[in-house]
């Protein structure tokens, strides 16, 4: 799909503004990805995800206008709460998706989350970038909290959760929720 204009961004001052608040972000690397700030132009895949069918693991589909207004949501938080969504990139530039520490409305803690591209699941990107992303909360930003809100029957996020060394702790808003704690990946 083509960008709607407001999906674009606006060359000159406003897109030198935006890259130099992005600059602040911080970037994780791993062995087969960088995790960077997202910029506008990933929207496309992350709407992809969103408003497809892959978005029916993590609860259900949301209409272009729903994926614009979370991905603002999660971009803002950089600024409300020092933490928001990385872009996952490829050493081929490519985006797999994205990895975040959220904490929506409703939330009762902070959240760590996945989602991948379909070209590039099922290739442990995913475990790989939370990995990385379960150092920083603990060792940067010394977070005593993050929980995975999964949906039932999301099989490969509970997978993951589990190789991440979560517990299940309950269920929130139809949700399962895994409790990370410092010190259980390996």
């Amino acid at each position: 799909m083509t960008p709607l204009p407001h999906e674009r961004p606006i060359p000159g001052a406003a897109q030198s503004q935006a890259q130099s608040i992005a600059a602040r972000v911080p970037v994780l690397r791993t062995t087969r990805l960088t995790l960077r700030a997202p910029r506008i132009e990933d929207f496309a895949a992350y709407a992809g995800i969103l408003t497809g069918p892959r978005a029916e693991a993590m609860g259900e589909r949301l209409t272009r206008a729903e994926a614009w207004s979370d991905w603002c949501r999660l971009v803002g938080l950089w600024l409300l709460r020092g933490h928001g969504v990385w872009t996952l990139e490829t050493a081929d530039d490519e985006t797999a998706g994205f990895v975040l520490i959220g904490f929506e409305p409703g939330d009762q803690e902070p959240e760590l989350g996945w989602f991948l591209t379909a070209e590039h699941e099922g290739r442990g990107l995913a475990e790989e970038a939370a990995r990385a992303v379960l150092a920083h909360a603990w060792g940067t930003l010394v977070l005593d909290t993050l929980v995975s809100y999964i949906a039932p029957g999301n099989h490969r996020s509970l997978a993951l959760a589990r190789r991440l060394g979560a517990r299940r702790d309950g269920t929130h808003a139809g949700c399962e929720v895994w409790r990370h704690f410092p010190g259980a990946i390996a």
